[in-house]
């Protein structure tokens, strides 16, 4: 061939964000694109597109000697594969530099190699890369202190918890949040020794759920929802473990549930899913309000999300929100944000002549699961470059949803806005392995 060989591929493991965020309110939190991830600095990165003549013998010797002079260490080099009988005089190489293009050393660096009169240089792309996980024990390095509720339970006057100013239940919180901190990777998950009350709440939530639910949830919904009664422990008057339905999930389609002290920023939240892992809270809304709580708590993740965790398309849907979130610009967890917001929580979809709800924030809610399916709302076939744009209200009835064709077509349709984003490399999840490989996104191919 007439084109370099392939010198070296190497995609630097990114580095551990120090971006530590602690939220004043459950809004800010859930809006957060920041990540509790504890310890190093984000990565950074710049592609850069040369052209050295084949007839210079030592050419790119003569390049690559530049960034040597400017104390840059390339991660990557890969010229263009070409036709034999190719008649261009210019071989295209690209190289990857672990530096911003506005580092003082790319400056410099830039700056000699414009002397050289080269026939091609160009800066490709140039990103700050925030961490992400590659494994599902790469969870652990979560601080979850960074928390706006869990054990804390943060009195936010724009939504204020029923459960505040109850001493003992705060107190119970805090028992259960603590075995969230405790638990690792690998570990059994904790069960939770639920109490009178606690039980009451849950049976008098499922026994004004379950029967809407014949009606209003789409059939995937209730297809799973009497496998997990026959085959999770889930039943009417006790509050199930999330090790029995960790354990089925797990045999199902892979996901497993991870105990959670609270809220999560959507960044940290979304990276889980990249490895089907889903955080789930083990305490119970206050039990003076059983049909009401300002936050995610295990009815809304068991009853809600649980279920549909069983159903091959939609966990592949789930999973694929994660895995566009990994080293996601905080501009796209925004987006990605407001899509899993008008999809797995608020998400509706087509069912034979009809329309039926799939998002965990209706089927969890009485009022909200009737409220959807009439005429009141607007409803607008799913589009993710239209609901990765549009804010939602947290603490209202949602004034628009999003109707999928199917859960295929959802992550279809998913798939394709994610290959907008501007990320320097590309993911492949390796399911033996439950990890992840990153390929860089500008190598030529």
């Amino acid at each position: 061939s007439n084109s370099f060989c392939t010198l070296l591929v190497v995609v630097p493991m990114l580095r551990r964000s120090a971006r530590v965020f602690c939220a004043q309110s459950f809004e800010e939190q859930y809006r957060s694109a920041a990540s509790g991830i504890k310890g190093g600095s984000s990565s950074q990165l710049s592609s850069i597109h040369i052209g050295v003549n084949r007839s210079e013998c030592g050419a790119l010797l003569d390049v690559l000697r530049k960034f040597e002079d400017a104390d840059i260490s390339l991660e990557h080099i890969q010229s263009r594969r070409t036709p034999l009988r190719n008649k261009s005089k210019v071989t295209s190489i690209m190289l990857h530099a672990p530096y911003v293009k506005t580092h003082p050393k790319m400056v410099s660096v830039m700056a000699e190699l414009e002397k050289m009169n080269l026939p091609i240089l160009s800066v490709q792309g140039s990103w700050d890369i925030p961490w992400f996980p590659t494994c599902a024990a790469d969870l652990d390095l979560l601080d979850q202190q960074t928390l706006a509720a869990g054990a804390e339970l943060a009195d936010d006057p724009e939504n204020p918890h029923p459960g505040f100013h109850d001493q003992e239940y705060r107190s119970r919180r805090t028992k259960i949040v603590e075995a969230a901190h405790k638990y690792r990777h690998g570990q059994p998950l904790p069960d939770v020794d639920y109490n009178e009350a606690e039980n009451k709440t849950w049976e008098a939530v499922w026994k004004q759920l379950t029967g809407l639910h014949n009606t209003h949830a789409c059939k995937e919904y209730n297809r799973a929802f009497p496998r997990l009664i026959e085959s999770a422990n889930f039943r009417r008057d006790r509050v199930p473990q999330l090790s029995d339905l960790s354990n089925f999930l797990q045999e199902e389609t892979g996901f497993t549930l991870r105990p959670v002290a609270g809220l999560l920023s959507t960044r940290d939240f979304l990276n889980a899913l990249a490895f089907r892992v889903f955080y789930s809270t083990q305490y119970i809304r206050h039990h003076s309000k059983p049909f009401y709580t300002p936050e995610p708590d295990c009815v809304h993740e068991l009853l809600g999300h649980a279920p549909l965790f069983a159903d091959p398309a939609f966990a592949d849907f789930s999973q694929e929100i994660g895995l566009l979130s990994l080293g996601a610009s905080d501009a796209d967890i925004d987006r990605l944000g407001k899509l899993y917001w008008y999809s797995v929580e608020f998400g509706l979809t087509k069912e034979g002549g009809s329309v039926r709800a799939y998002g965990a924030g209706l089927l969890s809610s009485f009022g909200e699961l009737e409220y959807s399916l009439t005429d009141k709302p607007k409803k607008l076939p799913w589009d993710p470059w239209v609901a990765s744009e549009l804010e939602f209200p947290i603490t209202t009835y949602q004034p628009t949803y999003f109707v999928a064709e199917s859960f295929v077509d959802a992550q279809d349709k998913l798939r394709a806005f994610g290959r907008t984003f501007d990320r320097p490399f590309f993911i492949e999840h390796i399911a033996a392995t439950n990890s992840v490989r990153t390929w860089p996104m500008h190598d030529f191919q």
